[in-house]
């Protein structure tokens, strides 16, 4: 039977939050870079303000307000998602400099 000691125990643990803090720190950048500028981002915006220009041109004043709070409303998610991802990357790299001054931390002991 194999037995394992405290410093396996502790590797394995330092391994799994590398891994762990490498694969949050990739979600986090894949958020940045896909969902911050997605182009259903950019054709809502698009729509949104052809919608609005139409409105004016038509006087139709509900038109531009509604017009108006869905260009907010997708400011709002964009800006949501981004700090989402620069969430996710802020954990991953305190993850990965943890493991990294563990393995550190163990090497001189």
């Amino acid at each position: 039977m194999n037995n394992l000691d405290l410093h396996d125990i502790i590797l394995a643990m330092t391994l799994s939050l590398f891994l762990l803090g490498t694969v949050t720190f990739v979600a986090g950048v894949l958020v940045l870079l896909t969902r911050s500028m997605g182009q259903d981002v950019r054709e809502i915006t698009t729509h949104t303000r052809k919608l609005a220009q139409k409105g004016l041109a038509q006087e139709l004043s509900g038109l531009v307000g509604n017009a108006s709070a869905l260009l907010t409303a997708t400011t709002q998610m964009v800006r949501t998602t981004a700090g989402l991802g620069v969430l996710l990357v802020t954990l991953g790299s305190l993850q990965l400099v943890a493991a990294l001054g563990l393995v550190f931390y163990l090497s001189r002991g």
